[in-house]
């Protein structure tokens, strides 16, 4: 397919540019036509609003918000809103891509989209943050619906935001509408399960790798970057099937034991203090970067973008790399990793247990039914296993990494199915 150019990197920083250059190659690898890669790649709808808010101080500040609805091909668009100084266009836009891709994965029947408010929620009394985040919902009501575009939480959010973006959608529409967001408290129609569901997508993907490279989960060693929700339910899950987890880190740092951390008993300190590991008596500490390229047989980066690059992939030591944040490798390290053989799970699959139980939560709102946790896990167990073997076996049909098979098993379910609805 001659007429993709790669996308040139020009910033490896930039989330968009990376996640393009994957999607161009897996287009050229499936051999797409040119109207199919436009129709795929250009989100169908981008809305950016200014929300007026009136702060504890009395006077009124205006926040910038955004939604991208990158798909509907396959359903309703579906992803998080992001409270953050740092949120811009591009971000969503790439952020709302990854999303379409990940639905495809795992299979469900939704498309991508993303949201995100340009503030600080740190700087933000609580009051402050629900002004803005009913002032946001009303802004979007023509977008969202159950139906239409599905938020949930993402970096900034909580279950505490999703609960008021429910009621104030509720009260314009007349009624109670469950289904308009997930990620919600339990009590208000979230799902049970929803908390772990992304590290638990983690575990299944790890163990999966494992099983392919003949690594005995028992005589394994794993570091997990990032002990957020993330990273400590992945280490958790981990450290409960054998996997011995010598290091962890969050924004104080790393911390390693080589004898193996005990995690219940690091989640246990983090909770009593104040959600950090500072201070943590059970390990040395390290830096983030060291913990990167420790000899591990497992590495989970789970804490933010681009943390692997150029510069650090030939250190890396880890035979597998499972991908618990968005975006932790950027593109310009990809062949480093590649040649150096490791099997890196890509973020579009491994962390999509997170949106496959919040499909979930969305499908129980609208039985007017609760799922027991024992089901909610099985079947999400079952979905990410099938996910891992599909996108295993289009590696190996095509001669790619995981990461450009898992694109290609996204954008040919999306490219099929828009075929199938047809075109004008």
């Amino acid at each position: 397919m001659a007429y993709i150019e790669p996308a040139p990197i020009k910033d490896k920083e930039n989330p968009l540019e990376s996640m393009m250059s994957r999607f161009d190659e897996a287009a050229r690898k499936l051999g797409i036509t040119e109207e199919m890669y436009y129709i795929l790649k250009v989100p169908y709808r981008q809305v950016t609003v200014g929300l007026p808010v009136m702060m504890d101080n009395g006077k009124i500040k205006v926040f910038e918000g955004y939604r991208v609805l990158h798909s509907n091909i396959l359903g309703p668009s579906k992803g998080g809103i992001r409270f953050d100084p740092a949120v811009t266009l591009d971000e969503v836009k790439a952020l709302a891509a990854w999303m379409t891709w990940k639905c495809a994965v795992v299979d469900i029947p939704y498309g991508g989209g993303k949201g995100g408010v340009a503030c600080n929620p740190r700087e933000m009394s609580v009051g402050e943050l629900e002004r803005l985040m009913r002032a946001y919902t009303v802004a979007m009501l023509d977008v969202f619906g159950p139906d239409k575009d599905i938020p949930a939480p993402d970096m900034g959010t909580s279950p505490r935001e999703m609960a008021w973006l429910m009621d104030e959608y509720s009260k314009a529409k007349g009624m109670t509408v469950h289904a308009v967001v997930t990620g919600k408290p339990v009590v208000l129609g979230g799902s049970l399960g929803r908390v772990e569901a992304t590290g638990r997508g983690v575990m299944v993907s790890a163990l999966a790798g494992m099983e392919k490279l003949r690594i005995n989960p028992y005589k394994a060693t794993c570091a997990v970057q990032g002990f957020g929700n993330v990273g400590s339910h992945a280490a958790r899950l981990l450290f409960e099937r054998g996997v011995k987890i010598v290091a962890i880190s969050d924004m104080t740092g790393g911390y390693y034991n080589e004898q193996g951390i005990d995690i219940e008993e690091a989640m246990r300190y983090v909770e009593k203090n104040n959600k950090s590991l500072e201070g943590y008596a059970g390990a040395e500490k390290i830096s983030n970067e060291d913990l990167l390229t420790l000899p591990v047989d497992i590495l989970v980066p789970a804490a933010k973008e681009d943390v692997i690059t150029e510069e650090n992939a030939h250190q890396i030591k880890a035979k597998l790399i499972v991908e618990g944040a968005n975006g932790p490798t950027s593109a310009t390290a990809d062949p480093i990793i590649n040649s150096k053989g490791i099997l890196a799970v890509p973020d579009i699959l491994a962390n999509a247990g997170g949106v496959t139980v919040s499909y979930f939560e969305w499908v129980q709102n609208r039985l007017g039914y609760k799922w027991t946790q024992e089901r909610i896990e099985r079947r999400s167990d079952r979905i990410m296993k099938d996910a891992f073997d599909k996108v295993y076996q289009a590696s190996l049909d095509y001669d790619v990494p995981m990461r450009i098979a898992a694109y290609i098993v996204a954008i040919d379910k999306v490219s099929q199915t828009y075929r199938f609805r047809g075109g004008y």
